[in-house]
């Protein structure tokens, strides 16, 4: 099926042209922490169609935005034109974080939907730490999912899964999350009214708890 066109000579619409279809921008966040494979990613988008998540994935492929990782594999990833979406992806996700609400009953959830804001969150702990030498690792354990952010002197980048040895473990849930990415509550706010546990080492508890 050929993809439909705005029309319009304007960047906006073209960029909707490549992105604007349903599913598009959230198959770019999948992909954001990594190659994926098809199994995954049918997985982590609740809701999804193997017809139209093969469909988008097809389309993606042809505007360059999306390659296989291995000739033959159902494995996916970003490519550089792909990758170049995060920022928009971020402030589409700084902008709904607050208009996110109580979750309701039908709300699906995975835990690392929260990852790269809550990375982008703790930037400033990452500089007042300084580390200069090996990063330090904050596990995060979200309801089931788990993953783990590495901060190193000026940056923090997520990672799909458990830390091999972290230097401190964050467990909530997915409002209080939602609530710390959004910069709505502080973390020793969370921490003090029982809705989240932090332990580890003092440098990075103390630096999560006072910035």
């Amino acid at each position: 099926m050929p993809r439909r066109s705005y029309d319009h000579y304007c960047g906006i619409a073209r960029a909707l042209d490549h992105l604007g279809e349903r599913w598009a921008l959230l198959i770019v966040r999948e992909l954001l922490a990594g190659p994926r494979r098809y199994s995954d990613l049918l997985a982590d988008l609740p809701g999804i169609s193997t017809d139209v998540l093969a469909a988008r994935l097809r389309q993606m492929e042809s505007d360059g935005l999306v390659t296989r990782a291995r000739a033959g594999a159902r494995t996916y990833q970003l490519t550089e034109a792909g990758a170049a979406v995060a920022p928009i992806l971020d402030a589409l996700c700084d902008w709904g974080l607050d208009r996110l609400g109580p979750r309701t009953t039908g709300d699906a959830v995975r835990g690392h939907w929260f990852a790269a804001p809550l990375a982008r969150r703790l930037r400033p702990v990452a500089t007042a730490v300084r580390t200069t030498a090996d990063p330090l690792t904050l596990q995060v354990q979200l309801n089931e999912a788990c993953f783990h952010l590495v901060l190193t002197a000026d940056d923090v980048r997520h990672v799909d899964g458990p830390a091999p040895r972290p230097d401190a473990v964050l467990t909530t849930g997915a409002q209080t999350a939602a609530a710390l990415a959004a910069g709505q509550t502080h973390l020793a706010d969370a921490v003090s009214a029982g809705d989240a546990k932090l332990e580890g080492t003092p440098a990075l508890t103390e630096a999560l708890l006072t910035r």
